[in-house]
């Protein structure tokens, strides 16, 4: 019955993911959709040799690996210190109350998540109207390419922060309170007892998380970044997910957006395999053993 029940699922990942790879010859076509895979010319590498001398290209690694290293930086600690906040409450209806408040964002579209921000800190926004009426001089945060990095990264960590505790409480539910007594008694205070109890127990998981990240570490979203995209321009707006679609669907050039997406992949599994072996060396047992 277990197996029944997680037929769906399984139906799910073998269509569209491991199916999906087959996609991956476009990168090798001059792929017409009129023409089909058996129809559309082979091209070999010359996609790749575009690519690699596409300035256009290098932008969107730019500003991808610019978002991507501070979504790593800021948004990958805030669920574990959120976490840690949220397991110290001691009122267990407090905790409960604090955790649905914090859950629900994940729940909104980007569309109405980047809404609520223009309404915020637009210019004609709610923090706007605020300063001018106290005599101040609006600020630029919305469409203001220089604030375009650290804006996205925040609308993530508001969105998403509360969602991504669970894996964190899970693991610090784990944890043997007897430790925490003997710390306590030793003398202990409670950033002794978070360094040297809570971490180490909850180290795992931590190291696992970081490591499916790294694995992800150039997908950072695309219906966030496609919404903002014309609001500060291509050129500091284009990621690779924003540039793959405007380059096949936009401009019909199927063969070299997946040749783009490909190339995407491959690094992707480099970093999860770098990251992974990493985690060996520190005694982790990673995502896999090998």
């Amino acid at each position: 019955m277990l197996l029944a029940v997680a037929l769906p699922g399984l139906a799910y990942f073998l269509v569209f993911h491991y199916g999906a790879l087959f996609g991956n010859v476009l990168a090798f076509q001059d792929y017409v959709p009129f023409l089909g895979v058996g129809g559309s010319r082979w091209v070999g590498l010359a996609h790749f040799e575009r690519m690699f001398g596409d300035p256009a290209f290098w932008n969107a690694v730019r500003n991808t690996l610019f978002i991507a290293v501070l979504q790593l930086v800021f948004f990958f600690p805030a669920p574990l210190a959120l976490a840690l906040l949220l397991n110290s409450v001691v009122g267990d209806t407090l905790r409960r109350f604090v955790q649905s408040v914090v859950y629900l964002p994940h729940f909104l579209s980007w569309v109405i998540v980047v809404a609520l921000f223009q309404q915020m800190l637009g210019g004609a926004g709610v923090v706007n109207g605020w300063l001018s009426t106290l005599g101040f001089s609006g600020v630029s945060i919305i469409g203001n390419p220089d604030a375009y990095g650290p804006l996205v990264v925040a609308q993530l960590v508001w969105k998403e922060c509360g969602w991504a505790t669970i894996i964190f409480l899970a693991a610090l539910s784990q944890v043997d309170e007897r430790q925490y007594e003997a710390a306590a008694l030793d003398g202990a205070g409670w950033w002794r007892r978070l360094w040297h109890v809570t971490l180490p127990a909850i180290r795992p998981v931590v190291v696992l998380l970081l490591v499916l990240r790294l694995g992800e570490f150039l997908s950072i979203g695309f219906e966030q970044f496609f919404l903002q995209r014309q609001s500060v321009g291509p050129e500091t707006g284009e990621v690779l997910e924003t540039f793959v679609y405007f380059t096949g669907f936009a401009n019909g050039d199927f063969g070299y957006a997946a040749a783009v997406g490909l190339f995407k992949g491959v690094i992707g599994v480099v970093l999860i395999y770098t990251a992974n072996k990493v985690a060996h060396r520190l005694g982790e047992q990673g995502v896999y053993k090998a």
